[in-house]
């Protein structure tokens, strides 16, 4: 059961050390976000935006995180979606499926974070190594002045 049903978001440069009960705290800078566990278990949840992990939502009034938080790590597993400011209970999963989430979440890390193929390097050396060519406005001003 949630204790905390709605997040004030606050925009900040750092986290704070200690963090506050009902503040999401959005580091736009460092692409994260922090807040203590609704459930009240009182532990800091931390949720990075990337293209795997989680994207925040600013409308100009409040905030969303997506996709759900799951605290599969922490003793408490608590699960919420944060949409608009409010905390939405989600329904709790079993050990198969948080392994199979995690699963997924590695996997999905793990393609957003892959090194360029090797395949597509030669063709960037290709462009690095054409002949400079001059510009359109030095061919102008040659022209222009005689030369």
């Amino acid at each position: 059961m949630l204790k905390q049903l709605h997040l004030e978001h606050q925009f900040v440069r750092h986290l704070p050390d200690e963090l506050c009960p009902g503040i999401l705290y959005i580091s736009v800078e460092y692409a994260t976000a922090s807040h203590l566990c609704c459930c009240g278990c009182g532990e800091e949840v931390v949720t990075p935006f990337a293209p795997a992990q989680w994207k925040m939502t600013f409308d100009g009034e409040a905030v969303s995180l997506n996709p759900s938080i799951g605290n599969w790590l922490l003793n408490c597993r608590s699960h919420y979606v944060i949409k608009n400011g409010r905390v939405l209970e989600a329904g709790s999963w079993s050990d198969a499926d948080v392994a199979a989430g995690l699963a997924n979440d590695r996997a999905a890390r793990a393609r957003m974070y892959k090194p360029a193929s090797p395949a597509a390097q030669p063709a960037a050396k290709a462009i690095e190594t054409l002949p400079a060519s001059p510009g359109r406005f030095k061919r102008f001003w040659d022209w222009l002045s005689g030369q």
